[in-house]
């Protein structure tokens, strides 16, 4: 699946299941909320602080799917195209830091 069809499966789930989409602020507001999420397993599970036996249990592809799927949510009510964004910034990365991160010495390992 690539992103305009996400978005679609997204637009489609909201319609025949969620009746319409939160607003914007309410879905930034989601956002927000699981990155957090995403941000404490990732703390906790690879960083530095201690793992409590609550968060073991969480699934960190979940959390990931719940930011992806606001996103989405986000794309779609503001018209967003995004394969179309995300294809453009690929590009301008590509060109941009191709040489940059292959000359940095910090990056060899």
């Amino acid at each position: 699946m690539n992103i305009q069809d996400a978005q679609e499966a997204v637009d489609e789930w909201i319609k025949t299941h969620g009746v319409r989409y939160f607003n914007e602020l309410t879905n930034m507001a989601q956002l927000t909320e699981e990155v957090g999420e995403v941000a404490r397993i990732i703390a906790r599970r690879y960083g530095e602080q201690s793992e409590k036996e609550s968060d073991r249990t969480k699934d960190l592809g979940e959390e990931l799917a719940d930011v992806l799927f606001v996103l989405l949510c986000l794309a779609n009510q503001t018209n967003t195209d995004l394969q179309a964004a995300f294809d453009r910034k690929l590009e301008f990365k590509t060109q941009r830091d191709h040489e940059r991160h292959h000359n940095n010495p910090k990056l060899r390992s």
